[in-house]
């Protein structure tokens, strides 16, 4: 495939944020959308309506027509969705975690593997511009805190927060640190749904640095802050807001300065870098090993608060 081609794009699952998905491959100047398909007949129709593209009435269909598709079904349907799509022959984005469990993501990677197909994971964050920044000024991180904080939704309950917020932070910490992990420790409570609706991890790392991750899908307000100690600096960044601000030592004082964050929606960054990827075939960003090993630390967490549930109960 050239570097001039266009692709053609399909979305599976067009709920809330397949929604967006669709609407993004209709703005994109490497894509056409092509069509979308949801379990929802109704839904498929009023999206294609609303983007002038086709409904697919299968999976299959979608996967004869497109060259790329995005992948927005619940997460204990990822698998199931994913490797027919593989299988013949399609580019997927498959929204975040890439499953709920470590023996279908090692499908889904096989299936890539034999197909010669890109798999990118849906960890948005990676695509903010704030990122990008953290990635330019993080070099050798010793103490990371995260807040991730959000009203109920009874939107993705089918996991728990682990896999539904915190795993946005993991992603970001194990970019950040780029060390492996030595210990966890976890804790979480279950409010208004059958799982974890609320959870602290402590994570250390071989470099010796430590992160601690809070979430909360319970909440009052929405926040998604993270904040990075160094030895020579503090970074404190908003990644809701695209704004924040470092503290550079100078002394025995520090000096506050802006962060000059270019603001931009983190979606539409990550379907382009997915385009792009597919018409260069170069490796995504967040590739399909990298969604595994963000997985792994999240089972990992959502195990020990089952163990310390289980102890109590």
């Amino acid at each position: 495939m050239s570097s001039n081609s266009t692709l053609k794009c399909g979305v599976a699952g067009v709920g809330y944020l397949g929604q967006h998905h669709a609407r993004i491959y209709n703005e994109l100047s490497q894509c056409e959308l092509v069509g979308v398909h949801d379990i929802n007949p109704e839904r498929s129709q009023q999206i294609a309506d609303l983007q002038g593209c086709r409904v697919f009435s299968s999976l299959q269909e979608l996967a004869e027509e497109c060259d790329v598709a995005s992948i927005v079904v619940p997460t204990d349907h990822h698998r199931d969705v994913a490797v027919p799509l593989l299988n013949a022959g399609c580019h997927l984005l498959i929204e975040k975690p890439i499953c709920n469990g470590l023996v279908e993501a090692g499908q889904i990677l096989d299936a890539a593997n034999r197909g010669g197909c890109i798999v990118q994971v849906g960890h948005i964050e990676h695509y903010n511009p704030v990122m990008t920044f953290l990635e330019k000024r993080v070099t050798a991180p010793r103490y990371i805190t995260s807040e991730r904080l959000a009203p109920f939704n009874p939107r993705g309950t089918e996991v728990g927060v682990v896999l539904d917020l915190m795993i946005h932070d993991i992603g970001i910490i194990l970019q950040l640190v780029r060390s492996p992990i030595v210990d966890v420790r976890s804790i979480g409570v279950s409010v208004l749904s059958s799982r974890e609706d609320i959870a602290n991890a402590r994570i250390e790392f071989e470099s010796g640095c430590v992160a601690n991750l809070n979430v909360s899908r319970v909440s009052e307000k929405k926040v998604r802050e993270i904040r990075v100690f160094q030895s020579d600096n503090y970074l404190s960044l908003d990644f809701m807001n695209q704004a924040g601000h470092i503290l550079l030592r100078d002394g025995t004082s520090l000096n506050r300065e802006d962060v000059p964050i270019e603001k931009g929606e983190p979606l539409k960054l990550e379907l382009s870098h997915f385009a792009n990827c597919v018409l260069n075939r170069e490796a995504p960003k967040v590739g399909g090993a990298f969604g595994m090993r963000a997985l792994e630390t999240a089972i990992q967490i959502t195990e020990q608060i089952r163990d310390v549930d289980s102890k109590i109960g």
